[in-house]
């Protein structure tokens, strides 16, 4: 098993680990469920609340008395091309995406789970 932590007894300390398992350096990681990253390094960190710090920003322009036009391109413009340049940012510092349920097998590169979100080998035949 690639990560020494017993997934069944500790998730939570299983994924820290295969956060922590970074020798390429990249600052965001695959996300253990689903598609997309999650940060693993202080830059990733630092793009991640810069992301959420303009979010609000860019809301805080915001008024109840805004028409949809003001609306447009005071907050939903700049809120597009914020999520574009992070994810720009996150495909070229971080792991090539793609769909993954589980934890990564060490020798296969593929998730341990099988279709039911069991283990392989507890997967009803």
């Amino acid at each position: 098993m690639w990560y020494s932590i017993n997934m069944k007894k500790n998730p939570f300390g299983a994924y820290i680990e295969y956060l922590k398992d970074n020798p390429e350096g990249y600052w965001f990681k695959r996300k253990a469920f689903g598609w997309g990253w999650t940060p693993v390094k202080w830059q990733g960190w630092l793009v991640t609340v810069l992301y959420i710090a303009g979010v609000f920003a860019f809301a805080s322009t915001l008024e109840e008395s805004s028409s949809g036009r003001e609306a447009a391109f005071m907050f939903f413009l700049p809120l597009l091309l914020l999520t574009a340049a992070i994810i720009t940012i996150a495909y070229k510092k971080g792991e090539k995406p793609k769909w993954q349920w589980g934890l990564p097998d060490r020798q296969t590169g593929l998730s341990r789970l099988g279709k039911a979100g069991l283990p392989k080998n507890e997967e009803k035949q």
